[in-house]
């Protein structure tokens, strides 16, 4: 009974709080004063969607920043960036691993994109 308390607890709590930062703020924060620790490109990747995927670390916090192609053809990107990433994930993403898939687009979205901010 209390485990179920807790889980709706935490719900309700976070859901109240509101989006008080834009992602190109938190992007920009990230980037000017959190730590790179490394980033896979496009040529490594061979994406047609992904150019660049870097991973910062802030206050005991993993960020992910994923430049993302507007089409196959496009050498225009978008940056989006991802809170709270596990550093397996990210090894997991970086490096592949036992049993997961060649694709880095496969591996981002298993192990990068379920961890996007809570930003407008």
């Amino acid at each position: 009974m209390k485990k179920i308390f807790y889980i709706v607890f935490f719900t309700f709590s976070s859901l109240s709080f509101s989006q008080d930062i834009s992602c190109s703020e938190l992007l920009d924060f990230v980037k000017q004063n959190g730590y790179s620790s490394g980033s896979v490109d496009s040529f490594t990747m061979q994406s047609s969607w992904l150019h660049r995927v870097t991973q910062y670390s802030y206050d005991s916090m993993n960020f992910v920043v994923a430049e993302i192609k507007e089409n196959e053809y496009s050498f225009n990107t978008k940056k989006y960036i991802f809170c709270g990433v596990p550093s397996y994930n990210w090894s997991q993403f970086r490096f592949g691993g036992y049993g997961m898939s060649n694709s880095y687009g496969e591996r981002f979205h298993d192990l990068i994109f379920p961890y996007k901010c809570d930003c407008y």
